[in-house]
């Protein structure tokens, strides 16, 4: 039962890295149907549960690996540590790789200095070695990128230092401090502190020159902390503040937690988990629902609604999930779901990396050059279809398609890659 249920959750975590590998990667981002992109601020449409979904399938594996309220000695942090920075270091190189200068090289032998800088980032940041040797080599590449950051180098003035795999990298730190450090009532405690404790800081400290109580871009308290800060160093589209910036980091520790809770909740329920998880789900996203009425669900402030509304879909899911895939006679489907699931950092590693590298190439056309994946999409893509939004849907199947070629391969040779 146990080996079902830990199978359930690659599943679900296949699903999502499919799902964020497909709205992560249209051909064009003029033309996209209106479910694959992100809410324009308050709301969320099925774009905006990929992000809480993977935190929340993050914390639901946690108790298959770790004792609850088992202690924290020095062996055990120093493991939580060094993941967490080497989560947050891929992260951080993402933002880097298209910002490296290296004396006076550019076009395709830049590139390839830039690939071989990916390739050694790679193999220190998911190798396998002596724990000391992996913090660190951790911890000296986070120092040597936040003094890049903070060099005075052009180059490297604007670099984003937040991201998704930063909070995902201290997320998990948290949540696995509080559930190896508390028992269950406190856990709760802590949960229902940072979600309330959020909602307070963002409707009543006082921001300069903004009123309290403000939930709207840009001129909210958390955009204020992150411009403080971290100025320059924010998500590019905005500047100023951050959709993974300072302070929206601390609700989705709950996501985590509702993650980790939901992991008890199957160790424990055996075959009525399915109707717990339904209840549950459906009750969490009735919560998230009423709350954002005061406080809105809304992805890039993660408040605290959206915790409730988009754990509340993950439960519904991961039941679904377990009640679709326990017969057993979806095998081919089931593999192919467990392909995707269990090497989630080279996917978000790699569909970082390869983009970037391949737009580097450009493609001579008349008197232009077009970007090799723009060539691909404009003279391949575009002509197949009619509707402008199919192909840039089948530009983005199709790199799930590239994805599904790389993992088979890594998964005949049984490499799994993991932080």
């Amino acid at each position: 039962m146990e080996k079902q249920r830990v199978t359930s959750i690659d599943i679900f975590r296949g699903l999502t890295m499919m799902l964020m590998t497909i709205v992560n990667n249209p051909g064009d981002w003029g033309n996209v149907y209106a479910p694959l992109l992100h809410a324009e601020w308050h709301g969320a449409t099925p774009t905006d549960m990929v992000f809480p979904f993977f935190v929340f399938i993050m914390g639901t594996a946690m108790p298959f690996s770790t004792h609850e309220n088992s202690g924290m000695d020095g062996s055990s942090f120093l493991k939580m540590a060094t993941r967490s920075l080497r989560i947050f270091n891929l992260g951080l190189f993402l933002n880097f790789f298209s910002k490296i200068k290296i004396g006076e090289l550019e076009g395709v032998s830049l590139l390839v200095v830039k690939l071989i800088i990916s390739v050694l980032v790679a193999y220190l940041l998911l190798g396998n070695f002596k724990v000391k040797a992996k913090f660190y080599t951790a911890l000296g590449l986070l120092v040597l990128m936040i003094g890049l950051c903070f060099s005075g180098i052009e180059a490297y003035a604007s670099v984003r230092i937040p991201g998704v795999l930063q909070r995902i990298g201290i997320v998990y730190f948290f949540a696995a401090l509080i559930f190896l450090s508390f028992d269950f009532r406190k856990q709760l405690i802590a949960g229902a502190t940072l979600l309330f404790g959020y909602w307070a800081a963002m409707a009543l400290i006082p921001i300069p020159g903004q009123a309290t109580g403000n939930y709207e871009v840009g001129t909210n308290l958390a955009a204020w902390i992150d411009n403080y800060l971290l100025p320059g160093h924010l998500w590019v589209t905005s500047k100023t503040w951050d959709p993974e910036g300072i302070l929206s980091t601390f609700p989705a520790i709950v996501t985590a937690l509702l993650g980790i809770w939901t992991g008890r909740l199957l160790q424990n329920k055996g075959s009525e988990s399915f109707k717990w998880l339904l209840g549950i789900g459906l009750a969490m996203i009735v919560a998230g629902k009423v709350w954002g009425l005061v406080f809105p669900i809304n992805k890039a402030l993660w408040t605290s609604s959206y915790v409730l509304f988009a754990a509340g879909w993950a439960m519904i899911i991961l039941a679904l999930v377990e009640l679709v895939f326990k017969s057993g006679q979806l095998k081919g489907l089931v593999k192919f779901l467990i392909m995707w699931g269990v090497n989630p950092m080279i996917v978000f590693y790699g569909s970082g990396i390869i983009p970037r590298a391949l737009n580097a190439v450009k493609i001579p056309d008349g008197k232009e050059e077009l970007a090799l994946l723009q060539y691909f999409y404009e003279k391949l893509l575009v002509p197949t279809f009619a509707n402008p939004m199919n192909s840039s849907l089948a530009y983005a199947i199709s790199y799930v398609a590239f994805w599904s070629v790389i993992l088979y391969f890594l998964d005949r040779k049984k490499l799994v890659f993991k932080v």
